[in-house]
């Protein structure tokens, strides 16, 4: 396992989570459970703890999760103000094998004083006047909204750096025998089709731009961290088993750690049919519940223990 993957995790007073704490991940790592039981929150609680390199990007990684799960209410609307968001999370600690972060407010008089303990044990003041966002490259999170065509535009480069065209055309065509290949045109997602016509991205189903979406985005965080919310989603289960042995395959070659979410049991059958096929054990499968204190727990299966909770039909969708 590479060093910068994460192997275990505490989680306090982040979203659902209280107290949590769960180890044994791999390179490519699936979560399920019921509604409302934190699978979303588990991978942005990595993902911050993954940003959490320096303040900058500490607070770009909340506004990130915050925007995200909101989309559709900031459309319109303003966007969300940082203040806002720390609010949220006061006397939070994420904790992980790679670095620990952690975020409180402190009252002095009436004045509020929001600190940040950094990467390098340092805690510092904050103000809620707030613009300095910055990204990490090689750090993506695939929401329930998918790719906009800026997206397309900005991670598409790390296919043409790596001279992977025709690979991901390949790929396409798998997907869609109709379909030659993709490519960016005046700043717009295209797909050339066999009758030599391009189209624009948005014209076709949303499975084809979540496929491409996952194949583009495993290059572009080549070394680093891919999170995808509700994986598959919109893509038809027969081509499943393509997906994930692309995930798995290209995760090996980029050196990158994935989790991703799902509710489907095809999914979870498919994801263990295909590490089965390819003898991949690099893996886990989170199985999110809640016990009787309503605390959120984790039961983390390596592939062997997957293959036989499936093959004496265990549910492992949840408890």
């Amino acid at each position: 396992m590479s060093k910068h993957f994460i192997k275990e995790i505490e989680i306090k007073n982040f979203k659902l989570f209280k107290d949590f704490k769960a180890s044994g991940f791999g390179r490519v790592n699936l979560i399920s459970g019921k509604n409302n039981v934190g699978k979303t929150a588990f991978m942005e609680a990595c993902f911050v703890n993954m940003y959490a390199q320096n303040i900058n990007y500490f607070i770009t990684s909340l506004y990130f999760i915050e925007y995200a799960r909101n989309y559709i209410e900031y459309v319109d609307n303003d966007e969300p103000k940082v203040y806002e968001i720390l609010e949220k999370i006061s006397d939070c600690n994420i904790k992980t094998n790679i670095r620990e972060a952690n975020f409180d407010i402190k009252k002095n008089n009436s004045n509020k004083i929001y600190q940040i303990l950094d990467n390098n044990l340092t805690k510092k003041d904050f103000s809620q006047d707030y613009e300095d966002y910055d990204y990490i490259d090689n750090i993506l999170f695939l929401d329930n909204f998918g790719f906009k065509n800026i997206d397309f535009k900005n991670e598409y480069g790390a296919i043409q750096s790596k001279d992977k065209e025709e690979l991901l055309n390949q790929y396409l065509n798998q997907f869609d025998f109709s379909i030659e290949k993709f490519k960016i045109i005046q700043d717009k997602p295209k797909c050339k089709l066999k009758n030599g016509k391009y189209q624009e991205i948005n014209d076709f189903g949303y499975g084809l731009k979540e496929y491409i979406a996952i194949i583009i985005s495993i290059f572009a965080c080549e070394n680093g961290y891919l999170f995808i919310d509700e994986v598959a989603n919109g893509i038809h289960y027969s081509q499943y088993d393509k997906v994930w042995e692309i995930i798995l395959t290209l995760s090996k070659e980029q050196n990158v750690q994935v989790f991703a979410t799902t509710h489907s049991k095809e999914v979870i059958e498919s994801f263990a049919r295909v590490t089965k096929k390819l003898k991949e054990k690099d893996i886990s499968f989170i199985d999110l519940g809640k016990n009787k204190k309503n605390r959120i727990k984790a039961i983390v299966m390596d592939s062997e223990r997957l293959y036989r909770e499936l093959e004496v039909g265990n549910e492992v969708r949840g408890w």
